[in-house]
């Protein structure tokens, strides 16, 4: 009987976000024949209990991994990690965003996982960096490339700047887009009245949404400026920002202070998301950097128009005219302009909804599943002998070969 491959997914905080999501299905959807999971995260995160409850994954934390740079901390969890990787003895470790993405690779390397593979879903280093902060971390990505299997790529746009930047090589990376359940997403029906006024909305009125963590990356408050200039030319639209975090307060208090407290909702963290999309007749978002906004597929697969950024991938799904509009991040103004354009046009909304219904299978979160096992397929033929079993170490295989 074959012994299925275990492969280790590790994140550095299982928060609403679009990769923390998806590692989660792929954990909970991963062909258990063939593959044992087992997911790894790091500092307390909302998605905590998810997780533990999901059948068949064995699931571990290691709370020094944390976001903030800090060294004596990030000592403690790369120390940590190492320990934990060299019990478990997995053949791929898989890891998700900027800390667990280093961490856990130089961790991975140090306990002699044999298969190190990291998914980018949006680099950790940005041009709103100090340079030197940014060219620290760029020569950081690139030393850690040099013992890393294979990196996965959300977006074409993140590949080639990748490439650009000598952090791989074409060959070392592919993409694997970040899905979503299209069928799920196509399928989902809501008493679009009763929804809105659940959520503290008019029904006849106009709805522009945004779905979020409150974080500097996603610009938040630039919505609420583009929600300014809506109102004062359009004073019947509402506006609804899902999300939670750092910058909550700040956002309230910038609703109040340009008097918009009447038609602006706040509604912190929420799980019927394929709903809300209902609800709305633009959907926005105003992320000065991304990999690939998973919500841009959430929107458009319930046929919402997107008015977003254009950041990294967003172009590869968000065509303009098509299903929506981009705009250069920072421009509130011009974000603002085609909402107000949609808006005064519903024949044009509605097209570009449906258009936006027609996303291809790459996108879809299944095949998304699908695409990382024939990876992990192809890898462990590549580094691994015939007839070895598959959770052997590096240092089996290294054995065999002497």
């Amino acid at each position: 009987m074959t012994v299925p491959v275990s492969v280790a997914h590790l994140i550095t905080k299982l928060e609403l976000g679009g990769a923390q999501q998806n590692t989660l299905f792929t954990v909970a959807h991963l062909n258990r024949p063939r593959f044992k999971p087992i997911l790894i995260t790091g500092e307390p995160g909302l998605l905590d209990q998810e997780a533990r409850s999901l059948a068949g994954v064995e699931f571990y934390q290691v709370p020094s991994l944390r976001r903030p740079i800090r060294p004596i901390t990030d000592l403690r969890a790369f120390i940590a990690l190492t320990g934990l990787l060299k019990r478990l003895n997995p053949t791929i470790v898989h890891t998700h965003s900027s800390k667990a993405g280093i961490l856990g690779r130089w961790a991975a390397r140090w306990a002699g996982v044999p298969i190190i593979i990291h998914s980018i879903h949006g680099f950790g280093f940005t041009r709103y960096q100090h340079p030197v902060v940014r060219r620290t971390l760029i020569a950081l990505e690139r030393a850690t490339a040099r013992f890393t299997t294979r990196v996965f790529a959300v977006s074409k746009a993140n590949r080639r700047l990748g490439i650009e930047l000598g952090l791989f090589s074409e060959e070392q990376c592919t993409v694997v887009r970040s899905g979503v359940d299209l069928a799920a997403l196509r399928r989902t029906r809501v008493d679009r009245a009763t929804k809105r006024w659940a959520l503290g909305l008019h029904q006849e009125r106009p709805v522009i949404g945004m779905i979020a963590p409150l974080k500097p990356q996603k610009a938040p408050l630039d919505f609420v400026r583009v929600a300014e200039l809506v109102h004062k030319a359009k004073p019947d639209t509402q506006f609804l920002l899902v999300g939670d975090g750092e910058l909550r307060e700040a956002i309230a208090a910038e609703v109040r202070r340009l008097g918009l407290s009447d038609t602006f909702v706040l509604t912190g963290w929420r799980r019927d998301i394929a709903e809300v999309l209902r609800c709305l007749d633009v959907f926005v978002l105003t992320s000065l950097w991304e990999g690939l906004p998973r919500v841009y597929l959430e929107a458009l697969a319930s046929g919402v128009p997107v008015v977003g950024t254009r950041v990294d991938g967003a172009a590869e799904v968000v065509q303009e005219g098509v299903n929506g509009y981009l705009i250069e991040p920072g421009d509130v103004h011009g974000l603002a302009d085609r909402v107000l354009s949609l808006l005064a046009d519903p024949d044009t909304t509605v097209r570009m909804g449906r258009n936006g219904q027609s996303l291809p299978a790459e996108f879809d979160i299944h095949e998304m599943v699908r695409q990382q096992e024939r990876e992990y397929e192809h890898l462990v033929a590549e580094y691994t002998c015939p007839g070895l079993a598959a959770g052997d170490s590096r240092r089996q295989v290294e054995q065999l070969g002497r």
